[in-house]
């Protein structure tokens, strides 16, 4: 854990720290994320909290800075600081996760902070090199599912690969004209969540036909406590990797496989130094990790993207830049894939 403990020993004074709202309509609803503003010596780090619920959002906003924070820190008694706190104002979130995606927001922007005001940079603390990123555009296809998404986007940037979410709608006529394409990276069953909006029907039939139409792409998130879907993905196991159900280390091990590759989002492990571990265990066993975003509005997608640049930077990364997934994408004008790692000289975040 030699990056994590160069990172924790760096020192951290807080001043106070201010909360920004931000929010975007994204079909019929609006997606809602907070820029976590903490101040210090002058200096001021940020990150994202990337809770899907509104409400929460709202709840964190209203309620405002209330988190006693203000004093001398490391980064690594901080981190500890942040577990013992009631996050959430006396409230329990229903999934679980949210600790994380809050926690994560909150050490992001304590990272950034201590950095700038060491004057450095995440990479030059870890001793890596960012290295352009290779990412993928995550999108749905809708219902009835159409490939006007997928075709609209290559026309305007042929280099483009995707991450689809599949449908039990999809028939074989569909997944050939997605095969046809040539542009698909990984398809993401959804079958790892429960009682989420993106819920998706466990189908073995699908899974079957898109693994035999789609031979080299990966398949996330299958369901298979289904004995007929783990069959019907039986001969494909090398390609099957997870996103939903990994936190860390621990959730790795309880895989009745391990993966060739997984999605490891630092959002949903939460801390630095689960994170970190993560990463390192994975390097270790040869397992290939990738990056995955949350709807990001702020600062957040710029810091998984260098996180990206350090430790998968030519992985299939769904962390593509902002507006590749609107429904009306500029049609010229977005960064290419491989993206320049573009880091700030201090600090833990991106320019652009």
């Amino acid at each position: 854990m030699a990056a994590y403990d160069a990172l924790a020993a760096l020192p951290l004074v807080i001043d106070g720290y201010d909360l920004e709202g931000r929010s975007r309509q994204v079909g019929e609803w609006v997606r809602r994320t907070t820029i976590v503003h903490l101040r210090g010596g002058g200096e001021e780090g940020l990150g994202e909290d990337v809770i899907w619920d509104p409400e929460l959002q709202g709840a964190q906003q209203d309620a405002g800075p209330v988190l006693p924070l203000a004093g001398e820190w490391t980064l690594g008694s901080l981190s500890h600081h942040l577990e013992t706190l009631d996050l959430f104002g006396g409230t329990a979130p229903e999934r679980k996760e949210y600790f994380c995606y809050r926690r994560c927001a909150f050490e992001s922007a304590a990272a950034d902070l201590a950095l700038r005001r060491a004057g450095r940079s995440l990479a030059a603390v870890f001793g890596r090199e960012p290295r352009p990123i290779t990412f993928v555009v995550s999108l749905r296809l809708g219902e009835p599912p159409s490939l006007e998404p997928v075709t609209r986007r290559l026309a305007a940037y042929p280099f483009l690969r995707f991450k689809l979410d599949s449908s039990p709608s999809w028939d074989d006529a569909f997944i050939g004209e997605l095969a046809a394409t040539g542009a698909v990276d990984s398809v993401d069953f959804k079958g790892a969540y429960t009682g989420t909006p993106v819920d998706t029907p466990t189908d073995p039939d699908l899974y079957r036909r898109v693994a035999e139409a789609l031979p080299d792409a990966w398949l996330e998130d299958p369901d298979l406590t289904v004995p007929e879907a783990a069959a019907a993905l039986e001969p494909h196991q090398r390609r099957i990797t997870w996103d939903a159900p990994i936190h860390g280390i621990a959730d790795i091990e309880a895989l009745a496989f391990l993966p060739e590759t997984l999605n490891v989002k630092p959002s949903r492990i939460g801390s630095w130094q689960e994170l970190l571990a993560t990463y390192e265990w994975c390097e270790a066993r040869g397992i290939q990790t990738y990056g995955g975003g949350q709807a990001e509005l702020g600062v957040g997608r710029g810091q998984i993207q260098y996180l990206a640049s350090l430790f998968h930077p030519d992985a299939p990364n769904d962390i593509a830049p902002p507006r590749y997934d609107w429904a009306q994408f500029p049609e010229t004008g977005l960064a290419p894939s491989p993206l320049d790692p573009d880091i700030e000289p201090t600090g833990f975040r991106r320019r652009s």
